[in-house]
């Protein structure tokens, strides 16, 4: 196996699709001679040409509305909007069109596009370069969400999301697309939309979380474990619609005690569903109330000040044991 970053396993990904298949392509604003703004895409515009890694204008309405169109006569365009916040742009390509045609036709026009586009803070950008929109998406019918952690999970889902027949909104967390490396498969694979995974088996504590906050939780587990002796169960989401309820409620079944971490805002966000599942399919075996720590309901912060905003390790420690003491 091959030790990758997230940016060079989506970009394998990318090209492995291309190559297998003629009808998929790659649009967005810079993403054919410059490689993308994070350099995704660096290198398929030379290799599959313009008329496959197209080069768009600055309007995201012009680049999901051109996709739409696309998939309707039967391509499979992958389309990048730059990062997560200005997708608002679109958001009328993405909802009325994106999201309904394929039902609204019953079934007569399909709509295989994937909406690609870096989101989240940690690498102190301004506040349209760092928020966290999923629950828009996860809130709209007919649209898959997903978010992957890191290098090999990305790979895997995002060939998972051009083979999809839905249109699928994928969310790269860019604090972790050069942050690590990790073991990629020579060969293709996929992972299935819509499971999450277990990262680590435990009995005392449900920790759940997605995206960059994954790692962050990574690193609150192993005090948790070592120092404190807390043994957590991990779940990594990496899809936030259609939700994996079963692999949630089993795991709080089992530990009786649950802790959700997101950085997005904290009212009606993802955690706020997965408690409202919780209850519905799992509230008898709580010896706990459910705790969530996220983002606050404010905009963004600026550059340092993004450090206040984030959930750290300690905080996701102090969570933890807090949850751990109720009685």
């Amino acid at each position: 196996m091959a030790q990758k970053t997230m940016v060079e396993a989506l970009n394998l990904a990318l090209d492995e699709a291309m190559a297998a298949d003629d009808d998929v392509m790659i649009m967005g604003q810079d993403v054919g001679i410059n490689g993308g703004v994070f350099r995704v895409t660096k290198g398929l515009f030379q290799r599959y040409g313009r008329d496959r890694v197209m080069d768009t204008p600055l309007a995201e309405c012009g680049i999901i509305g051109t996709a739409v169109g696309m998939a309707i006569h039967g391509m499979k365009p992958v389309a990048e909007i730059q990062f997560s916040g200005f997708t608002m742009q679109a958001f009328d390509q993405i909802e009325q069109n994106m999201a309904r045609l394929h039902n609204r036709t019953m079934g007569r026009f399909p709509m295989r596009v994937v909406l690609r586009t870096p989101f989240g803070g940690g690498i102190r950008a301004v506040e349209h370069h760092s928020e966290s929109r999923e629950t828009y998406w996860a809130h709209t019918p007919g649209l898959k969400v997903v978010i992957p952690s890191g290098p090999r999970n990305a790979r895997a889902l995002l060939a998972a999301a051009i083979d999809d027949p839905d249109p699928v909104i994928f969310y790269e967390p860019k604090a972790v697309y050069r942050a690590f490396r990790e073991d990629v498969p020579e060969e293709r694979e996929t992972m299935p939309i819509g499971k999450a995974e277990v990262v680590r088996p435990g009995k005392d504590l449900t920790l759940i979380s997605y995206g960059a906050m994954m790692r962050t939780c990574r690193e609150a587990v192993e005090d948790l474990v070592d120092e404190f002796n807390i043994d957590v169960e991990l779940i990594d989401l990496l899809t936030i619609s259609p939700m994996d309820s079963e692999t949630i409620c089993e795991s709080v079944g089992k530990t009786g005690r649950c802790l959700i971490v997101h950085e997005g805002h904290r009212t009606c966000g993802i955690a706020s569903e997965i408690i409202a599942r919780i209850n519905e399919s799992a509230f008898e075996y709580l010896e706990a109330p459910i705790r969530r720590l996220t983002g606050y309901d404010i905009p963004f912060p600026y550059f340092q000040t993004e450090q206040h905003f984030l959930p750290d390790a300690d905080d996701i420690m102090t969570a933890a044991r807090e949850t751990m003491a109720w009685e």
